[in-house]
């Protein structure tokens, strides 16, 4: 299961209605690359695909496929604010390690 603070899902519906194409949801997907192996994909979608798990969260619909399912499952997803930058963070508990940006994981 992934979870979506309230944040996150406040920020996901903010840019939902902000887009310029139509959208449904969130998709999320787990790419080889970044430096610690792994990084994390989002970005609004119009709809899931075939293969795609979808999850509900607050009324937010998250598409994942399952190759990125294995690794985010149990993961949160949170949305914050800071002086250095508003962003989604991960709160994987499937990875090994991480690297300091918070973007790439092993």
């Amino acid at each position: 299961m992934i979870n979506l603070t309230d944040s996150a899902v406040n920020a996901v519906k903010t840019a939902i209605s902000s887009a310029a194409q139509p959208a449904s949801g969130l998709r999320i997907m787990v790419e080889t690359g970044g430096c610690a192996g792994f990084k994390y994909m989002m970005g609004i979608a119009e709809e899931a695909k075939p293969d795609d798990t979808v999850i509900e969260r607050g009324g937010v619909k998250v598409f994942v496929d399952n190759a990125s399912h294995e690794h985010l499952d149990g993961t949160t997803i949170d949305f914050v604010v800071a002086l250095e930058g508003s962003g989604f963070t991960f709160d994987n508990p499937n990875a090994k390690s991480s690297c300091s940006c918070g973007k790439s994981f092993s």
